[in-house]
């Protein structure tokens, strides 16, 4: 990362003397995070522009513990005054003790950012070409898409993060995005279909990423579903497509196996490493440093390299996500999990790349194994217990399953289900891993980009909450 990131902020002797500050008043432990963020996004909605918005946000937020207790504050004014500061607000927040010297920061500062091409560079007349591209690649479909919609959006994120111990890291992330989201309507109604391409990279995706055959294939699923029965409802056998289904995972089972939520009580899966918790067919783990993917990145927001973390292990827990704080109280190391949504906010165990790992199996010999069912290809947002691990997701696409074959769409409806269940009740797994759709994760208020995802799977039985008898 260059010296000139954040600027100022950099230098060390100002770092250090902050920190100092923040640990006068007694302060066992100190952090400072300083992130600076630009983002921008443009909106195409029926043929025009309908917004172009872009942003810009420096400050830093500046953490004390004093035994169990933490203090917190956050600045927008970064001279070394406002700096002072905050460190004195976190550190009397923290309450007193004794003094303690932080040692000297060290660090190289490493950076990911993979971006060739910075979209910053980029023209906004370039941008908007862009979303009229994928708008009339939508539309040249079929006279039944009466409605598209194109969002684009760009975001460069720089952070530094100095504690007490001696880190002095930081990260450049470059995440760029396209969605597109088709209505197409029929005799029964309207039907929608979306589709959405985001990667830690620069403007060079587009280069590389068909934007047009996305556009066609959100375009087809909306004319499909209008020709959807209704849904089954009652227990069936479910095949979930690869990358369609990577969001189950992550919401009725990642956050379960995030240390806050075990601490608390609040996971399922609180006391159970070492037991079998899922079918032996199943891996499941945690990966920020996995390729360009939405959630990859090179440190957390505590400083501490990203890395690979596998939870389940052949059916096995085998561990749990962790930040700095758990990780600390608990004697062993972080997990690279400590995440935040912006220097405004504390840091928490947040998941980057969740997904189950690849079977041996080929797909369609899942879904020829399988008499009657229902197949999702994607699944939508839902609600999830972590304490009981009970969830409801929407089914945004999903077919019949009759006779070992794909057949009838179906309207939108629910899958019920226990995400330790499903575990264990997953039967067949594939060979075709995929990561779905990037997206945000929601916490106690935070939000954070994450991806996840899976090979094509079955579960034994999940309950479907369609109209059909």
């Amino acid at each position: 990362m260059s010296e000139k990131m954040l600027g100022p902020l950099l230098d060390r002797d100002l770092i250090q003397e902050t920190i100092s500050t923040a640990m006068s008043k007694g302060g066992q432990w100190a952090e400072v995070f300083v992130e600076d963020r630009q983002s921008a996004s443009a909106e195409f909605d029926e043929g025009r522009v309908e917004s172009m918005v872009s942003s810009r946000d420096l400050g830093a937020g500046i953490r004390v513990t004093v035994g169990e207790a933490t203090g917190f504050a956050h600045t927008a004014d970064l001279s070394l005054e406002g700096l002072r500061e905050a460190a004195l607000a976190a550190a009397a927040a923290a309450r007193g003790g004794n003094h303690i010297e932080p040692v000297a920061l060290r660090g190289q500062g490493a950076s990911l950012n993979r971006a060739e091409i910075l979209p910053s560079t980029v023209s906004k007349a370039r941008k908007i070409e862009l979303t009229r591209q994928t708008d009339a690649a939508a539309r040249e479909v079929d006279s039944a898409i009466t409605q598209v919609s194109v969002r684009y959006s760009e975001g460069r994120r720089r952070i530094l993060v100095a504690n007490s111990d001696g880190v002095f890291n930081g990260d450049d992330q470059t995440r760029i995005l396209l969605s597109v989201n088709c209505v197409a309507s029929g005799d029964q109604g309207l039907q929608t279909g979306r589709e959405t391409v985001g990667y830690t990279v620069g403007f060079e995706l587009f280069d590389q990423y068909d934007v047009e055959a996305m556009a066609r294939r959100a375009a087809r699923r909306a004319i499909t579903k209008l020709e959807a029965r209704p849904a089954p409802s009652g227990q069936l056998p479910v095949v979930i497509q690869r990358g369609g289904g990577g969001v189950l995972f992550h919401e009725a089972c990642g956050h379960g196996l995030e240390a806050d939520l075990v601490d608390k009580g609040a996971s399922v899966f609180r006391d159970r490493i070492g037991e079998l918790v899922a079918s032996p067919t199943v891996t499941l783990v945690d990966d920020g440093t996995m390729g360009s993917e939405w959630g990859t990145i090179a440190i957390d927001d505590e400083g501490c390299l990203s890395q690979r973390n596998v939870l389940i292990e052949n059916g096995v827990l085998t561990d749990y996500m962790w930040d700095h704080s758990r990780s600390r109280s608990s004697g062993r190391e972080p997990s690279g999990n400590g995440r935040r949504q912006s220097y405004q906010h504390i840091p928490m165990v947040r998941m980057t790349n969740t997904f189950v790992m690849n079977g041996e199996i080929e797909p369609e010999d899942i879904v020829s194994d399988t008499e009657k069912g229902v197949y999702v290809a994607q699944l939508g947002g839902g609600q999830v217990n972590t304490a009981t691990g009970d969830f409801v997701f929407g089914m945004t696409e999903a077919y019949l399953i009759e006779d070992g074959r794909i057949t009838a769409p179906l309207r939108e409806s629910n899958l019920i289900g226990n995400g330790p269940d499903v575990l264990q009740n997953i039967e067949l797994i594939g060979n075709d891993f995929a990561m779905g759709s990037p997206g945000t994760c929601g916490k106690d208020g935070q939000g954070v980009p994450v991806g996840d995802g899976q090979p094509t799977l079955r579960v034994a039985s999940l309950t479907i909450g369609g109209t059909a008898s």
